[in-house]
């Protein structure tokens, strides 16, 4: 092999280790251990072949996992894609350009604040006692003294998800943009001209002329919706009971309360399965209109 040729190999050969030992090589090695019973504990290890895959079809805790983090993921789309289309679209109108650049910072502050801080932020939000929000649901005349958004199963998660829109959405407002930029000019002006107003312009202009870029965005606001753990292990926990539980807080309860390695190692491969497939979907509309 010719010198020229080995010199980028020798360049790419630290990243493709430190790829194999902390990326790659655990994830086959987590397949492996989900065929095994086995904890932290005891050294033995007994071998259960796919006993664990086929409990986890009949777990009814896994399916309000799996149906919480879709629920996440369909609200997400709205909240974070929509709003943020919304958003970007405004911003970038003749009539909010010129100080769109204070709006861009307000809204894209936010993402860039640890979720531990937004989590806590949000739960003294909530707290039925201390907090601000059931103040001003009883300014408006409802009834409060029952109510506790993050204490009670039927809201639970959706105070979670409501954190986390308001966290994300600006940075998603913030890709739009990136995208409506690179929209010609020049089509908005010949609609203007054709009498188009501002809504027949963002239907017709600006969703075509961004279409790749928002079903990118689509797909990465799914992804992170099934990687989903910080948000709802900080403010529920996954309770209620398990009202608000994810597959990311079932695995790490599964693992490291009840100690059953096994089984959440099982957790892990589906969770891989299901991010991985939407990864690869989104790779394929990451190459969507290129020649």
């Amino acid at each position: 092999m010719k010198k020229k040729n080995i010199v980028p190999i020798l360049y790419l050969l630290p990243a493709i280790v430190f790829m194999l030992i902390f990326m790659y090589i655990p994830i086959v090695q987590n397949f492996y251990n989900s065929l095994f019973d086995w904890s932290i504990y005891k050294p033995q290890r007994s071998f259960v072949g796919f006993k664990y895959f086929i409990e986890l079809t009949k777990d009814k805790v896994f399916w309000t996992c799996l149906w919480n983090n879709t629920l996440y993921a369909l609200i997400s789309l709205v909240g974070q894609v929509g709003v943020g289309l919304v958003i970007a679209s405004v911003l970038e109108s003749k009539t909010f350009r010129g100080i769109s650049g204070f709006f861009r910072t307000v809204y894209f502050a936010p993402s860039v604040i640890s979720f531990m801080v937004v989590g806590l932020l949000w739960q003294l939000f909530f707290n039925p006692i201390v907090g601000p929000f059931n103040k001003i649901v009883g300014s408006l005349g409802f009834d409060t003294s029952k109510l506790n958004v993050l204490g009670n199963p039927g809201t639970a998660l959706f105070g979670v998800i409501f954190a986390s829109q308001w966290m994300y959405f600006g940075y998603m407002a913030m890709l739009l943009i990136i995208g409506i930029q690179k929209v010609p000019e020049e089509l908005y002006e010949a609609a203007s001209i054709d009498g188009a107003n501002a809504f027949d312009r963002f239907l017709h202009i600006t969703i075509p002329g961004i279409k790749e870029m928002i079903l990118v965005d689509c797909i990465i606001t799914v992804i992170g919706s099934f990687k989903l753990f910080d948000e709802v292990f900080i403010m529920t926990n996954g309770g209620p009971g398990y009202s608000s539980e994810v597959i990311s807080t079932y695995l790490y309860r599964t693992a490291f309360r009840a100690d059953q390695m096994g089984y959440a190692s099982t957790l892990a491969v589906i969770l891989f399965c299901i991010t991985f497939v939407l990864s690869l979907i989104q790779m394929r509309l990451s190459r969507t209109g290129e020649e």
